[in-house]
């Protein structure tokens, strides 16, 4: 069905079609949000593939638990915080395996949005490269926070209800999140512009569409494999 048959339908609206049955309206709510989950996912993880199997796991969770949202935050909120959350369980999971710090430049312009790689001043891209490397020696919950607040342009008290902790702990990992990284860019402090943020904008979205995720799921035919373009993961 084509998209235009939702453009005047709100987000809560295609979420209590999609719980009524309609064949179509979770397809449509993955259209307009993936972009942004898919950027979150891919800077707390800092790997392609691990994002989208984060992204695929949070979508067939919140097409599966669409039926317990109550509305006490909006839509889009509720996806972000499954998605985090899908993210921190990835990289609780991967914390026993000791690994290097991304250094592989190849894979580090892989992460790049194509209108930086390709305009953005050598500086730019450097500086992108090394905070995407320095991100990865940050525990996952720091991560996330610094993320959303300051890559992601969140403001805090957006990114408690996103996380589902009190603005005061958001606050604190991100001051802890930002002590850590001191120390691995005290030589790019000059080109952060002096604020104590960590660079990127509220709603940035990639420009590159998500990657399959390395499997298959099976949520029916308008679910949450949309993410992909289609096919599912059981």
């Amino acid at each position: 069905m084509d998209e235009a048959t939702f453009r005047d339908t709100s987000d809560q609206e295609l979420l209590d079609r999609h719980v009524e049955g309609h064949p179509n309206a979770f397809g449509e709510l993955v259209r307009r949000h993936r972009d942004r989950l898919w950027a979150v996912a891919r800077r707390t993880l800092g790997d392609r593939e691990e994002a989208a199997d984060a992204v695929q796991d949070a979508l067939v969770s919140a097409f599966r638990a669409a039926h317990t949202f109550r509305g006490q935050s909006a839509v889009t909120t509720w996806l972000h915080r499954i998605t985090v959350n899908a993210c921190l369980d990835r990289a609780r999971k991967a914390a026993s395996r000791k690994t290097s710090p991304i250094d592989d430049t190849e894979r580090l312009e892989q992460l790049l949005e194509p209108h930086e790689s390709a305009e953005a001043p050598a500086e730019r891209q450097d500086l992108h490269r090394e905070l995407l490397a320095a991100l990865t020696h940050l525990p996952a919950d720091q991560r996330a926070a610094l993320i959303l607040v300051d890559m992601q342009g969140y403001p805090v008290a957006e990114a408690a209800r996103i996380l589902d902790i009190p603005t005061g702990t958001v606050k604190s990992r991100c001051a802890r999140g930002r002590a850590r990284l001191l120390p691995m860019l005290t030589h790019l402090r000059g080109d952060a512009g002096g604020n104590g943020k960590l660079s990127g904008g509220r709603n940035r979205t990639p420009g590159d569409s998500v990657p399959p995720a390395s499997g298959q799921r099976d949520a029916g035919p308008s679910g949450p494999a949309a993410v992909k373009g289609g096919g599912g993961r059981t």
